[in-house]
């Protein structure tokens, strides 16, 4: 073999000694990557943590986060505004305190008190309804005495007021306490009827009315079962006005 030859084969040798020992070298630098560390935190050349790169990284994603969970919260719970069917909508302000702590967006506000007049709302007023017809009889037995007494009266008004008045007109009576006392003393004093059972099929004539409208319970009391009866009688007789 040549020198040159022999030449040319230490320098290819060496080359590949150096070229072998450059890859052992980046592979023992991967290899201290340590567990968890994203590789753009990591510094190969000194084999230690960017802490400066990660900390800025921390702090960018803090921000974005944060960011996120304030879209949408006003300043202070006065700042939420909810309308229902396309109408503002009154909220509460103790509700709307303890949504704000929570944090809050206005979308979310928006959709609790949604969701509260679609399914909590019927359910009260059906409670509230219900609270105030036990009310209203409650009232009718003490005013007649005993439960007795009004389940009788209650029969005997309700058979006079459905011969007497048209259906809208006793459901409007016969749900308070002052309109079924109104019937019942129209019962008693047999005053002009006004209704289905009255002047045919067009309610009372018109000095029914006029006598109605000087009873005090039209121009003293106001009692608006009363007036409407008053009403009711005058558009069955003028129609058109």
């Amino acid at each position: 073999m040549s020198q040159n030859n022999m030449n040319a084969f230490d320098d290819q040798a060496v080359g590949e000694e150096i070229k072998t020992v450059s890859n052992t070298a980046e592979m023992e630098k991967q290899s201290d990557l340590p567990d968890g560390i994203p590789e753009k935190f990591w510094d190969s050349t000194t084999g230690t943590i960017r802490v400066e790169a990660m900390a800025k990284s921390y702090q960018e994603l803090e921000r974005k986060l944060g960011e996120s969970d304030a879209a949408g919260v006003p300043d202070s719970p006065d700042g939420y505004a909810v309308t229902i069917n396309g109408e503002s909508y009154e909220t509460d302000a103790e509700v709307n305190l303890r949504l704000h702590s929570a944090g809050f967006s206005q979308d979310q506000v928006q959709m609790v008190y949604e969701l509260a007049n679609e399914k909590l709302k019927p359910i009260m007023d059906s409670m509230t309804n219900s609270y105030e017809a036990e009310n209203q009889i409650e009232r009718l037995k003490a005013h007649f005495g005993s439960d007795q007494k009004w389940t009788e009266a209650k029969r005997r008004i309700t058979a006079w007021g459905r011969e007497n008045f048209t259906d809208d007109v006793y459901e409007a009576l016969s749900s308070t306490y002052e309109g079924v006392l109104t019937m019942q003393r129209m019962m008693s004093s047999n005053e002009p009827e006004i209704g289905k059972a009255s002047s045919g099929d067009h309610g009372p004539d018109e000095s029914a009315l006029r006598a109605m409208m000087r009873d005090p319970r039209y121009w003293r009391e106001r009692n608006p079962a009363y007036i409407e009866q008053v009403r009711r009688g005058f558009r069955s007789l003028y129609p058109g006005d």
